[in-house]
């Protein structure tokens, strides 16, 4: 979103998703994978751009 001078509130509209999903995504709590790509498209990027997968082990 730096890269492209694009604040929160951008994206949310250019991609439709809500004022609480946007909030989830801001204190990196859980969202679908619908939302995901909703942002992979708006931002024309992959999926692994946007997020990561942390493996943490017991």
């Amino acid at each position: 979103m730096i890269d492209l001078n694009m604040k929160k509130k951008d994206l949310k509209e250019l991609t439709g998703i809500g004022s609480t999903t946007m909030t989830k995504l801001v204190k990196n709590k859980s969202v679908s994978m619908d939302v995901m790509v909703k942002i992979c498209l708006a931002l024309k990027c992959n999926i692994g751009d946007i997020m990561d997968v942390l493996i943490c082990e017991d």
